[in-house]
């Protein structure tokens, strides 16, 4: 018996130790929720910035036929509001986007997405989501952690902490990121807060060298490389015999992922394997990276047993002006995404994934009825009514859920808080979120704090 093994038996009784080794030694093993889910792993298309949901899926007659005309005080009496002062604008705003119904649910899509208007039958939309914070950088932090404030687990924290991940070589929470720079306020939004580091996301560049650092020098040896992992393993089971600290399981379960990465992770990336149609749906170009590569990068991630894929996409901030535009600059973005988004459905669909699969699409927050003062068109920040959708993972099908107001103002029907959103993600994992919870300094905790409800209407 090693003295690894002498380590592990030292921890638990003997029965505990022949039932669950794997459980100790590896933070990620998979494991049931508290009932069978219908989703098995999660793809989050997260689009940085806040789409206005006006242009793209919130068909307004109303608004439009209100264009540049103030906003009816019956919608701001005896409310605040960030950002709406004179400064900023409270001139209605029609969209000049033309929109059409699709499929056989008669989803209404813009002109803005003709690839993903192919494929609404799959989505389930939700027009009545409501956040709570107004800047970019603590919404992004509350849409992923369920709090702005840092040092909270994220999403994909929760997930992994939960049921774990059935990848052996690659982690179980992967963040893919394109557009012209990183989501604000970076990192924190997809780490592991107070749980173990095991569970945070581990971000991927979809070309070149996957993770900076992980090659060898030229030096080493595998077998030289072995010798020393398997040294510093047996360094850090003797500390954890002593201390028993989590964290030491967590670090020697890093030392082992990074060796495995290093031919996984290349592997993961080289698409040299996919078929020309494949490469086609999707409108990738070789050796170009960008949201198509990396919506395909989560397919292949998800084959291998990832459990969480999130991509983050920028920039969706459309405020006017340079550079945020809602005419030549929100066409690019659009133009970005669509085609990625529709082929990652159709392609998981084909592979018999999707069932399995949940795809989430959606920002921080929405985009305001009113303009902006600016030199060009633009809406500012909105938070009590935006539209996300959803796919596969056991969610109704060609369904539409909530609404907002007339002229996209507020959600009127079925309001679908943040908290309420990760309730309802967790319960098609089959994790209840009212159970999961983690102790720290003296409080139990969750990703939905205190409140939460499944959105029934969402599930199939």
């Amino acid at each position: 018996m090693g003295l690894g093994s002498l380590a592990l038996a030292s921890l638990l009784d003997e029965r505990r130790a022949l039932a669950a080794p794997a459980k100790l030694t590896n933070p990620l093993f998979p494991r049931p929720g508290h009932f069978a889910g219908r989703a098995k792993r999660v793809i989050y298309l997260f689009m940085a910035g806040a789409p206005s949901q006006l242009e793209l899926f919130d068909y307004k007659p109303k608004l439009i036929e209100l264009n540049s005309q103030p906003i009816p005080t019956s919608f701001t009496d005896g409310k605040r509001f960030a950002f709406m002062g004179s400064s900023h604008g409270n001139k209605l705003l029609g969209t000049r986007r033309k929109f059409q119904q699709h499929g056989q649910s008669g989803a209404w899509v813009s002109e803005m997405f003709p690839y993903l208007s192919g494929v609404v039958d799959d989505l389930t939309f939700v027009k009545s989501c409501k956040a709570e914070l107004f800047n970019h950088a603590p919404a992004k932090l509350f849409m992923n952690t369920g709090s702005g404030q840092f040092g909270r687990p994220s999403l994909g924290s929760w997930v992994t902490y939960g049921i774990g991940s059935e990848a052996n070589d690659l982690p179980g929470f992967v963040v893919l990121q394109s557009g012209p720079r990183g989501p604000r306020g970076g990192a924190v939004n997809w780490g592991s807060g107070f749980l173990p580091t095991s569970y945070q996301g581990v971000p991927l560049r979809g070309s070149g060298e996957p993770i900076l650092n992980l090659t060898n020098p030229k030096d080493i040896t595998a077998t030289k490389q072995r010798q020393a992992i398997d040294a510093i393993r047996d360094l850090n089971l003797a500390r954890l015999v002593e201390t028993g600290d989590d964290e030491i399981n967590t670090r020697i379960a890093s030392y082992e992922m990074a060796y495995r990465m290093q031919s996984s992770a290349p592997d993961l990336i080289d698409l040299s394997g996919e078929s020309p149609e494949t490469l086609k749906l999707y409108g990738v170009e070789k050796d170009k990276p960008g949201f198509a590569r990396n919506c395909l990068l989560a397919r292949r991630l998800v084959e291998r047993g990832t459990r969480f894929v999130q991509l983050y996409h920028a920039n969706w901030d459309s405020h006017g002006g340079p550079g945020e535009n809602l005419t030549t600059d929100f066409d690019k973005v659009c133009k970005d995404v669509d085609q990625g988004c529709a082929a990652l459905i159709r392609d998981l669909k084909s592979r018999g994934l999707l069932d399995d699969t949940l795809v989430i699409w959606g920002g921080e927050f929405g985009r305001t009825p009113m303009g902006e003062n600016r030199e060009t068109p633009g809406r500012n920040h909105h938070i009590d009514a935006f539209t996300m959708w959803f796919a596969g993972g056991g969610v109704k099908a060609g369904a539409t859920v909530g609404a907002s107001d007339e002229l996209g103002f507020s959600a009127v029907e079925d309001e679908a808080h943040v908290h309420d959103l990760h309730a309802t993600i967790l319960h098609l994992l089959g994790v209840e979120h009212l159970r999961q919870t983690f102790r720290f300094q003296g409080r139990d905790f969750r990703l939905t704090d205190v409140s939460g409800n499944v959105l029934t209407k969402m599930l199939a």
